[in-house]
């Protein structure tokens, strides 16, 4: 905390994480979801390192004049989140201990390469042979060996070698792990009721003295190591080249990028690791952690199906919306009602079904949509590829610059363009975020527009698991600005003006400070005042000072944040004691609402925006009124419900020490669980 009232946005990153740490020790989570939260907690901090503490690392290369944008010198932020993270890596091998023995518990064993009986030692040697072999290309260290290959999302065993004939002669190794090829995890036979499991890892030490015996090498160890590299695209300004062939580029020197962090094997020899920093040019600054034996724990997301069902979470059917039947049209229901879907509560075919819709109908014209991110193999992809076919006018604004989806989106923008999809990639300077799809459709000798806007992205993979919200609607009010946001990706000189939609770098920010000082008119006047505002992460400075003005006025404030948290809730000295929590649970909440009862004409938003300076300012985002009084109410009681979750919520306060809410004599209530009852209900 600062004179300004801000909390480090990085450090209160560190802080969600934790709470994601938390599900892994939690006893009320099945214990294979318990595993599979180490492995999320894993890939957000490889994530966390990539991105964050590779900008405050250049940051700290810059100007010390950075310090009046960081509240504090980039140098001393990076110390506090080593530190942090170094408790946070403690703790997390104590949970995963924990689990192992657990695991042991449900008749589930880990075990490694020198705990194989005969039979499972045949096996892993087959397995080895066959599958494992012809994917290991092992690189000798020397001082000629170019390593800037190494990759930062993959792991590689460091490997101690000596002559058979001159034990004093050295060398040293590397081989990759093939986990993009291969499962990390492996099941064993065995001859009584236990299940076992072996890591590719342990497979590869099994086999590697049979690689290096035929060089007179002997193995005398392997050791895990992983390198994280800056994530940032560096974008030149070649007017010349194409918008793709400058992110193909970036892409390229990412995977060539300065590394920020170095994690190990504890037990590797010092000299082993000298030559193995020294060869990856790791310098004193970067981040080198001696860690345990295994490290990628994000692989733990696909742990197997072992043990017995209850091991698991339930699975929990998606419920279809009622107006929306099988084999009928949804564009007919949208010309007599707005619809709202709330995933992974109700299935994301809703939306495939929509587009496939337009896609045959022959009155349908036009299908405009933006892309940030979707499946691997995707349905709403092939989607706009078969309406382009079926002679239907298709755009697709295209986000090459998704942070870590680029490549994918380089192959859908490309296998679009060949289907005669128009491709527009983005906006100079701005990165599309929004969320929309424009449907035109030509009805009694007028053109009638359809849209949908939510606040998660156009994928059916993510939509399982993400929880987010989409209207459909054909209220012109809305699709008549969806299209004019359309017509600005195609012509960037021409801004259009929005009376309904808060559309970012426009008119988000006026707008949502005008719904907040019309909460403040309200409330000193005397009459009941109130905003709630849900959002992934609240870290923007004017947005804070504004909200800490409305609470001293005497606005109800309610705040639901799941990631960064900058705002001090309880600042004693400014008679300041807002409100907050963190959801952390089963799916992960996605969804941003802002909600101002003015004056009871209430105002509801969905967004796909956070609170953020980019979102607010460098990005076009676009958050959408709920105008039907139904869905408003819907959307009202979850964000009633999640304010009453007794078992997941965290209180956000000062110190971000993420205690759970006092339960009290109250009865446990779980969001998710009645959420998916009221949805359930509402769709009998």
């Amino acid at each position: 905390m600062n004179k300004y009232h801000y909390r480090n946005k990085e450090l209160s990153w560190l802080a969600f994480n934790s709470r994601v740490l938390q599900e892994a020790e939690n006893p009320d989570v099945p214990l294979i979801e318990r595993i599979k939260f180490l492995g999320i907690y894993s890939n957000n901090l490889d994530e966390f390192y990539r991105v964050r503490v590779a900008t405050l690392k250049r940051f700290a290369s810059l100007d010390k004049n950075i310090k009046s944008i960081l509240e504090d010198e980039p140098d001393v932020i990076l110390q506090q989140i080593y530190e942090r993270v170094h408790e946070l890596q403690e703790h997390f091998s104590i949970v995963f201990d924990s689990l192992l023995k657990e695991l042991e518990q449900e008749k589930v064993f880990f075990i490694d390469e020198n705990q194989l009986n005969p039979e499972q030692e045949e096996f892993v040697h087959n397995y080895f042979a066959n599958e494992v072999r012809p994917k290991l290309f092992p690189v000798i260290m020397s001082k000629d060996t170019n390593f800037s290959h190494v990759k930062d999302d993959a792991i590689y065993l460091a490997i101690d070698l000596s002559r058979f004939d001159d034990p004093v002669k050295t060398a040293a190794a590397l081989v990759k792990v093939p986990t993009d090829d291969l499962s990390r995890f492996l099941q064993l036979p065995g001859n009584d009721d236990n299940e076992y499991i072996i890591l590719l890892d342990d497979i590869i030490r099994v086999g590697l003295p049979e690689i290096f015996e035929v060089l007179h090498y002997k193995v005398n160890g392997a050791y895990t190591i992983k390198i994280t590299r800056d994530a940032e695209l560096d974008i030149d300004d070649d007017v010349e080249r194409s918008y793709i062939d400058k992110v193909s580029r970036g892409l390229k020197r990412r995977k060539s990028a300065d590394p920020v962090r170095f994690v190990h094997d504890s037990q590797i020899p010092a000299e082993l690791l000298k030559a193995v920093t020294k060869q990856l040019k790791h310098s004193k600054t970067d981040s080198i952690t001696a860690g345990g034996r295994y490290h990628n724990f994000k692989d733990f997301m696909n742990f197997p199906d072992v043990g017995s069902a209850k091991l698991r979470f339930k699975k929990r059917v998606p419920i279809r919306h009622k107006e929306l039947i099988k084999h009928q049209s949804i564009l007919s229901v949208l010309a007599e009602k707005d619809i709202l879907l709330h995933f992974p509560y109700q299935p994301f075919i809703h939306v495939i079904d929509l587009l496939r819709e337009a896609a045959l109908d022959p009155k349908v014209t036009t299908i405009k949509v933006t892309i940030y991110r979707v499946a691997f193999n995707s349905s709403i992809m092939n989607a706009l590829i078969n309406a382009s076919r079926n002679g239907k006018q298709v755009t697709a604004v295209l986000e090459l610059q998704a942070r870590f989806n680029e490549e994918s989106n380089i192959y859908w923008s490309q296998r679009l363009a060949d289907a005669g999809v128009k491709v527009i990639y983005g906006v100079q300077g701005l990165k599309v975020h929004s969320k929309t799809i424009l449907i035109r459709r030509k009805e009694e000798r007028k053109i009638a527009r359809y849209a949908a806007v939510g606040t998660g992205n156009f994928n059916e993979d993510t939509a399982r698991i993400f929880s987010d919200i989409m209207v459909l609607t054909k209220r012109s009010e809305i699709a008549n600005e969806v299209d004019r946001l359309f017509d600005f990706y195609n012509t960037n000189y021409q801004i259009p003006k929005f009376q309904n939609l808060l559309v970012s770098p426009f008119n988000s920010r006026s707008k949502i400070n005008s719904f907040i000082n019309r909460e403040i008119r309200i409330a000193k006047s005397g009459k009941k005042a109130m905003m709630i505002i849900k959002v992934n992460n609240l870290v923007d400075h004017r947005m804070i000072q504004k909200i800490y003005e409305a609470h001293k006025a005497g606005v109800k404030i309610k705040l639901i944040v799941r990631g960064m948290f900058s705002l001090i809730p309880n600042i004693e000295s400014q008679k300041i004691k807002i409100e907050a929590i963190g959801l952390i649970d089963r799916f992960l909440e996605h969804a941003r609402c802002f909600y101002f009862f003015n004056g009871g004409e209430e105002k509801l938003y969905i967004s796909s925006a956070d609170l953020m300076e980019r979102n607010l300012d460098r990005r076009v985002e676009v958050a959408c009124p709920i105008l039907d009084e139904d869905l408003k109410r819907q959307i009202l009681t979850t964000l009633d419900l999640e304010w009453k979750d007794n078992v997941q919520a965290r209180i956000l306060d000062n110190e971000l020490n993420n205690s759970y809410k006092k339960r009290g004599s109250e009865k446990p209530f779980k969001a998710q669980d009645a959420i998916y009852e009221m949805i359930k209900k509402l769709n009998d």
